[in-house]
């Protein structure tokens, strides 16, 4: 490992999958809650949608575009959170992410890992404030 990178054949075959065949993309309709988010540095964005039942997350998608961490990592983390209370989501760190992803990273690529998590976290805080 090179300055906190893995070479791709080092990934966790379960980040490996969910950039190949991501979980819950696609943009959905009807959300209550639509935010993006991108990180200038690299040019990874992410838009996440999210439908509430009360304080449930009921639905959730994303769309994106970016590597393969960022990417992975809005995959796994709708698994995650979906049917989760907005609560106990907003605990979520980036310690979480890192520990979801099952990588080291160092900073410029931590902030892709938690470029979803950002944007999950505003979009539950404007549910929220609206109710």
């Amino acid at each position: 490992m090179l300055l906190g990178r893995r070479l791709p054949e080092a990934f966790p075959k379960e980040v490996l999958d969910h950039y190949r065949k991501p979980r819950n993309y696609g943009e959905m309709k009807d959300a209550d809650v639509t935010v993006r988010e991108s990180n200038r540095l690299c040019g990874d964005y992410v838009e996440i949608y999210l439908k509430f039942n009360g304080n449930r997350i009921s639905a959730i998608s994303f769309k994106g575009q970016g590597c393969m961490i960022s990417q992975a990592s809005a995959s796994m983390l709708t698994e995650l959170v979906k049917g989760k209370e907005a609560e106990e989501v907003l605990k979520l760190t980036k310690y979480d992410v890192l520990r979801m992803l099952g990588l080291e990273l160092g900073p410029v690529r931590t902030k892709c890992a938690t470029l979803p998590l950002v944007a999950l976290k505003k979009g539950i805080e404007s549910y929220l404030s609206r109710r």
